[in-house]
């Protein structure tokens, strides 16, 4: 965007810092930190796997319900939330239910003396949630806004994760009623505020799958192996990259996965891996999609040419797909995110990820994945952790950013 409009969008900022019910909003976040984590512990203890959100989806339901939102769960399982009665252009606030890994039990997600949450899901993505229930609070509480021709949606969106394949926020944008009624979206992803995530890197996710009669590891000694088969597959596949593990132009790969075989002493009857394929442009991931297929069948060949006995057969199948997209330089929700940093001293950069903004972004609608504010690490494991110092500088960026696009929305959106 141009200068002028950088600069009234300064200034529609600096205006709305000196409304009372703004200042009260931005007070009650400093006031509320206890209550903030106190609800942050409480929705990490419930088990949310991906294709398994439905509990947290409920107990953040009726959290939204007891603050005064008016809330429904659409048919893919996503939770929204209104704060005020919303009849037209929607804003959405989103953050994803699921997660990689699971606790077992409650206390699993442990509180350690100086406030730090330890256990599956706590920073990724229970500081998002978190933040979705105190933006609800604040904003029910404070009425910070009045006559926006744009409103608040808050999403609490289902299969970001693994093999979700974004489902929830497909359903969102595209077949939900509302999808006609949305404007820009805020994904809230992680506590990090250090970055904007503005480029929607895109992915393909493979099932390869060998099948062989099998057999014992005496007597039929010399059978086709589709453990065998599949090994030599992922080999070749990596000799294909002279830097190895390494991304090659802004590309990536993983083979996450592996399984096969019941026994040591048994030939497999079938092995299978999964491997996700990652580039910041779609038609970068073609050539390693020929790749792939091609390394499957040599594989397949060498492995029937080395057996004494039986054949295999083999399949890929593409199991998932997130479409890549861009948020134009001089975007106005680029430019609000911005503005709100410079006041607030945030030096943030823009980067490239796979989030829940990659279904927006690849429709053309303005969306960006932003951290929820504090600190964490050790994403994806047990050992993921999260620290709830600097919260509220991450709460209060996220409310200025959602007030002065829903003000400005009519000229900006």
């Amino acid at each position: 965007m141009g200068a002028g409009t950088a600069n009234k969008l300064g200034a529609a900022l600096a205006e709305l810092i000196e409304s009372p019910r703004i200042r009260e909003c931005l007070q009650w976040i400093t006031r509320e930190k206890q209550w903030v984590h106190e609800q942050h512990l409480q929705l990490c203890r419930i088990p949310a796997p991906t294709f398994f959100e439905q509990r947290r989806a409920e107990w953040m339901a009726n959290q939204f319900r007891s603050l005064g939102c008016e809330v429904e769960m659409d048919r893919a399982g996503n939770v929204i939330a209104f704060p005020e009665p919303a009849s037209g252009p929607l804003i959405a606030l989103t953050a994803h239910l699921d997660t990689v890994l699971a606790p077992r039990h409650k206390d699993e997600i442990t509180v350690e003396p100086d406030g730090r949450l330890r256990g599956p899901g706590v920073a990724d993505n229970g500081a998002g949630l978190a933040a979705l229930l105190a933006l609800a609070r604040a904003w029910r509480a404070c009425q910070p806004l009045r006559g926006t021709t744009h409103h608040l949606a808050l999403v609490g969106n289902v299969g970001e994760e693994g093999e979700g394949n974004l489902c929830g926020m497909r359903h969102l944008c595209t077949a939900s009623p509302l999808a006609s009624r949305w404007r820009a979206f805020i994904v809230l992803d992680g506590p990090s505020t250090e970055h904007i995530t503005c480029r929607a890197v895109a992915s393909r996710r493979f099932e390869i799958s060998y099948s062989g009669p099998g057999g014992h590891s005496w007597s039929d000694a010399g059978a086709v192996n589709p453990v065998h088969a599949l090994s030599r597959a992922i080999t070749l596949f990596l000799d294909r990259f002279p830097n190895g593990l390494e991304p090659q132009a802004h590309c990536a790969f993983n083979f996450g996965l592996i399984e096969g075989g019941s026994s040591i002493n048994a030939i497999p009857t079938s092995a299978r891996a999964k491997l996700d394929l990652r580039a910041e442009s779609e038609a970068d991931l073609e050539p390693w999609v020929e790749i792939l297929s091609g390394v499957v069948e040599e594989a397949l060949q060498a492995e029937n040419k080395r057996a004494t006995a039986g054949k295999l057969t083999a399949r890929l199948r593409e199991i998932g797909f997130r479409p890549g997209g861009q948020l134009p330089p001089d975007s106005p929700l680029l430019s609000c995110i911005r503005a709100v940093d410079a006041h607030l001293g945030i030096r943030s950069r823009l980067d490239s990820a796979s989030t829940d903004a990659n279904i927006p972004l690849s429709l053309g609608l303005p969306a960006v994945s932003i951290g929820a504010g504090g600190q964490g690490g050790g994403a994806h494991t047990d050992a993921e952790w999260y620290h709830p110092e600097g919260r509220d500088l991450g709460l209060k960026r996220i409310l200025l950013i959602l007030c002065l696009l829903m003000q400005e929305g009519a000229r900006l959106l």
